[in-house]
């Protein structure tokens, strides 16, 4: 017998066609709408960050490939570009330049290339980003510059408080949501981007554009992003009907803060995320439940991050859990 015929590649065994430059490439370009949005609302200030943390989170990428990891750089596959928008998207216009940089090489450095790089992370790189600067800095990450349509300039100096700060604020001082109405954006400017908030905070429709091109090319499924939004807005319900007046409604967790980024762009992640439909509902609903118990229970008033991260480190359970039995079990 020729023993050639005994030899078998590694898996996959099925060539899609697809490659990691591809695939970052089309998540690049789903970012595009909500990435013009946070120019027109914040101006120069937007183009500034989102340029910091791109440019910055590749530069890290290379010199520790390079000189660290003694291997050829993979810069050019589009997944430290990628890192460092969504990275961008998750802080204020006007958080200092040296902050973001810091936020970058956290995200690059730590986060991702001490685990062996693309793959091997078990984490969001990003988001570890952004709660390293959060938690190190405070006021900076959450003092929010004010909103502003049809001008490019800088917004620096006019700060404003996000929609879930308000709310968060106003209950503990014992007023209704009824009451805090006024001073709340309307729906259908937190639907097209007009409120205070992150740059990739601002418009629900063009989160929901970029993720129907997403679905559109097969990056990613379903199952997440709608596992994270029907689970919040069904917590979300379940309190308001419960007492209306003392929790907001549904639309308005699912509209404000990071719930739209997070479930479509970085909940999906392919790395931190399961493998099968029903690990991806299971991860996607911890993570809705997780964000509306933080919102409305924690000190803070946005939990998007944290409940991401949290469930993050379930992944391996979940996978192990819903593993598919053996064929012939």
């Amino acid at each position: 017998m020729n023993p050639s015929l005994l030899t078998v590649s590694l898996s996959p065994h099925m060539y899609s066609g697809e490659s990691v430059r591809k695939i970052m490439t089309g998540v690049l370009v789903a970012l595009m709408p909500a990435w013009i949005v946070s120019l027109i609302v914040f101006g120069w200030a937007a183009l500034k960050v989102s340029a910091l943390a791109v440019i910055s989170s590749v530069f890290f990428e290379y010199l520790i490939q390079k000189y660290i990891l003694k291997k050829d750089p993979s810069v050019s596959d589009g997944s430290a570009a990628v890192t460092g928008l969504l990275l961008a998207f998750n802080v204020p216009a006007t958080l200092p330049g040296w902050m973001v940089v810091l936020g970058s090489f956290i995200a690059i450095a730590v986060a991702k290339m001490t685990f062996g790089g693309l793959g091997n992370n078990p984490f969001n790189p990003a988001l570890i980003g952004r709660v390293f600067l959060l938690v190190s800095f405070p006021v900076a990450m959450t003092t929010w510059p004010k909103p502003f349509s049809g001008a490019m300039a800088a917004v620096d100096g006019v700060t404003t408080a996000t929609p879930l700060a308000i709310i968060k604020e106003g209950l503990k001082n014992g007023l209704t949501p009824q009451q805090l109405m006024s001073e709340l954006p309307r729906y259908s400017d937190l639907f097209l981007g007009k409120m205070a908030g992150s740059l990739g905070e601002m418009s629900a429709l063009a989160l929901l554009a970029g993720g129907a091109y997403l679905l559109y090319r097969k990056i990613i499924t379903w199952h997440i992003p709608v596992a994270v939004i029907g689970s919040a807005a069904a917590f979300s319900g379940l309190l308001w009907l419960v007492n209306p007046v003392k929790y907001m409604n549904p639309v308005f967790h699912v509209l404000t803060g990071g719930i739209l980024l997070g479930a479509i762009f970085m909940a999906t992640d392919y790395v931190t995320s399961p493998m099968i439909p029903k690990g991806m509902f299971i991860f996607g609903g911890g993570i809705g439940i997780l964000t509306v118990t933080i919102r409305v229970f924690g000190a803070y008033p946005e939990g998007v991050s944290f409940a991401i991260l949290i469930m993050n480190a379930f992944v391996p359970l979940i996978n192990r859990y819903c593993k598919p039995k053996r064929f012939g079990e």
